[in-house]
């Protein structure tokens, strides 16, 4: 029987909240599926602990989570604490040190979710961005000179590797070939002369290895702009660090909401850990209320599933929220109901016991 391990990292604000939910998922999916088990180990990794000990998880931190199938991340942030300092203490250190280059950030409306589109219908909003997560323009490359003098400068450089790009583009046209589906890049090649138009030069040279695979490119302004206008035209996205991370939050806000948004970091060699988190941010103002939507901490349990190689119960996770969501019996304030956090995970059970 197959056990796959758990590294839980609950983090911050309504983190520990949703990601209960998400546990209690897993966990009744492995009971009824009967052919494997999960095992959660939590961590009490964040801000607060950075608060208690200056850092924000331990040096050997990588080490200790290495030795698990996948994280399970919360979320990251909180008052007090400076946005970079979390970011690159956990969540970017994380990704980096375990190689997760590919971030696959679904945007698709569910059956029953809202959407601030008019008469958009839900087979029109059905996506995948592919976004490099390694390095681009979050590669933290760059300076201060003349600090707190009228001379001071700031420096910030994007670091965009042949072998960086061409994995996460080979990733995309792979996916795009296995699906059937198109493929669109997005870059910004008029303005940014060097790394953007690398990028396209890239994308065109892997694309003669897949002749078959449909593709475009957009400039980031336009693709931001038929996201909202025209977004049946997209199917798999392919897009820098940047880009993707801002593209993804539009694609959440078409597609239900932050509340319905799911993230997976992958190392596809499988060499290190891959992770897997809802991408909402720890909403410091609601934690503790009870009332925080674990919807897309659940989705991300279906990413997971996925990854394991556990399709069907993915698949069926994803089901059960559609059905929640059309059903409108069983939700949190955001989405208009008046559940709680904990009934909705209890919902989600009972509906995939069938």
């Amino acid at each position: 029987m197959k056990n796959y391990k758990i590294a839980v990292i609950a983090g911050d604000g309504i983190g520990p909240e949703v990601v209960a939910v998400g546990k209690k998922v897993l966990a009744e999916v492995a009971k009824l599926d009967g052919n494997f088990t999960v095992e959660f180990t939590d961590f009490p990794w964040g801000c607060e602990y950075y608060l208690k000990t200056g850092e924000m998880m331990p040096a050997d931190g990588l080490d200790v989570l290495k030795t698990f199938d996948a994280v399970y991340l919360g979320a990251v942030g909180y008052p007090g604490v400076p946005d970079n300092v979390s970011l690159e203490g956990l969540l970017l250190k994380i990704r980096r040190g375990f190689d997760e280059y590919i971030n696959l950030r679904p945007v698709k409306l569910l059956k029953g979710a809202p959407c601030p589109l008019k008469d958009v219908t839900a087979a029109e909003v059905d996506m995948v961005v592919v976004r490099e997560n390694s390095e681009g323009e979050y590669a933290n490359v760059g300076g201060r000179l003349y600090r707190g003098t009228p001379r001071e400068v700031a420096l910030q450089t994007g670091v965009f590797s042949r072998h960086g790009c061409e994995r996460v583009i080979r990733y995309a046209y792979e996916l795009a070939q296995k699906e059937h589906k198109t493929l669109t890049s997005v870059t910004k090649g008029n303005a940014l002369g060097y790394s953007m138009v690398f990028w396209d030069e890239i994308f065109r040279e892997v694309g003669k290895d897949y002749p078959k695979v449909k593709t475009y490119s957009l400039m980031v302004d336009a693709a931001s702009m038929f996201f909202v206008k025209d977004p049946k035209r997209f199917q798999v996205v392919v897009t820098s660090n940047l880009f993707g991370d801002i593209l993804t939050d539009l694609g959440a806000a078409i597609a239900g909401g932050m509340g319905l948004a799911a993230g997976a970091n992958l190392n596809p060699e499988r060499k290190f850990p891959s992770m897997f988190e809802p991408i909402h941010g720890s909403a410091p103002d609601i934690a503790g209320q009870g009332i925080a939507n674990p919807l897309a901490a659940v989705w991300s349990v279906s990413q997971m599933l996925d990854f394991f190689g556990e399709n069907l119960w993915g698949e069926r996770v994803i089901s059960a929220i559609e059905t929640l969501l059309t059903e409108k019996k069983t939700l949190t304030p955001d989405l208009g109901g008046i559940a709680n956090t904990q009934e909705v995970g209890e919902a989600i059970v009972a509906m995939l016991r069938g």
